[in-house]
């Protein structure tokens, strides 16, 4: 059997915070908007990438603390942080560099949910 990532799907208390956190600020571009069982679905991602699926909801299905984090691969993380201190978003962890090839932090979403992003050498 062979897999690949389709997406992964946050239940967001904010849709329009996390529609802005992702693709305002991430640069995240909006797939697809559409209603379902009267919940509002944003699928988010480019094209042949796997797909962040945000679901508007008041009681998520995974909690922030449930150890779930979404990572992104950046071309420079000194470049991503001071983009990310403009925009006024903290780093929640890190820098961390565990090996010479790799450094990393972690900032949060507008409902907890930690997001990665690494720099690969």
């Amino acid at each position: 059997m062979k897999l690949s990532m389709n997406w992964i799907t946050l239940r967001v208390r904010d849709l329009e915070a996390s529609l802005d956190f992702y693709n305002r600020i991430l640069g995240l571009p909006i797939e697809r908007r559409f209603e379902s069982r009267g919940k509002q679905i944003v699928m988010l991602g480019s094209v042949g990438q796997p797909k962040i699926e945000l679901i508007q909801g008041s009681d998520p299905a995974l909690k922030p603390e449930c150890g779930v984090s979404v990572g992104f691969e950046v071309e420079s993380l000194d470049e991503a942080i001071e983009y990310l201190k403009s925009q006024g978003i903290p780093v929640a962890r890190g820098p961390i560099t565990p090996n010479p090839h790799l450094r990393f932090l972690y900032i949060l979403d507008p409902d907890g949910f930690e997001v990665q992003l690494a720099e690969h050498s």
